[in-house]
């Protein structure tokens, strides 16, 4: 599998904020989100392709209880079932951070869903090339559902600005997706940009019974690389 980087850290967003976890960030993804915030897993991928073998002895090194398969789109990377396997096998809690654009039958204790909104569409990015592929691929409704209704779930939305709420609405409800499952996140790579659409996104929260995730790593680190 091409991984990007494999480290020892916390998880810094939804429900789990604050756990200690060993993420795998596998390279390549389906999507190209104009604020992508891993580009060198996407825009231009990186990564050397290691060995099941290796990676699980990486992970289990740390000795952490929790690993975190993140991406770009790790549901697209080659023996994804044999990893998560793998990692069933060590004894490890697993989450995996997905668009929720591809099935696959993995094995995983916490299914964190990113459904991208428009407001992801690289519209003006790379002269637009990709933009057309993006937002044919960016909502799945059938592959979201299945996930679902599969595995434990949060559904975590990226926001820009109030508006964003009328398409997160509409998915809710043609999904049926519980409000407690829901959560919703400042977009944002800076804290300042960061605190100051939190303060809105937190008052959406309390009115519909919606999660709010901070972005525990840039508060942290800032916008740094490999922490």
């Amino acid at each position: 599998m091409r991984i990007s980087v494999i480290l020892f850290s916390v998880q810094g967003e939804g429900t789990l904020t604050g756990v200690p976890s060993v993420f795998v960030r596998t390279s390549a993804c389906n999507l190209r989100c104009t604020w992508c915030d891993t580009p060198y897993t996407s825009w231009n991928p990186e990564g050397s392709n290691q060995s099941i073998e290796a990676i699980c002895g990486q992970v289990r090194s740390y000795g952490a209880k929790h690993v975190v398969l993140t991406g770009g789109e790790p549901m697209i990377s080659p023996r994804v079932e044999a990893l998560t396997s793998a990692f069933r096998a060590a004894g490890l809690h697993i989450t995996i951070e997905t668009a929720g654009t591809v099935f696959v039958p993995v094995a995983c204790d916490l299914m964190s869903i990113s459904p991208k909104l428009s407001n992801s569409a690289p519209l003006l990015r790379d002269g637009g090339r990709w933009a057309a592929n993006h937002n044919r691929l960016r909502y799945q409704p059938d592959v979201l559902s299945r996930l679902m209704k599969e595995y434990p779930h949060q559904v975590k939305y990226v926001l820009c600005s109030p508006g964003d709420l009328l398409e997160i609405e509409a998915m809710q409800q043609a999904l049926q997706i519980e409000p407690e499952h829901i959560i919703l996140m400042p977009e944002g790579t800076n804290r300042d940009v960061i605190r100051e659409r939190a303060l809105w996104i937190v008052e959406v929260c309390k009115q519909k019974g919606y999660r709010f995730s901070p972005r525990l790593h840039v508060d942290l680190w800032g916008d740094r690389r490999g922490v």
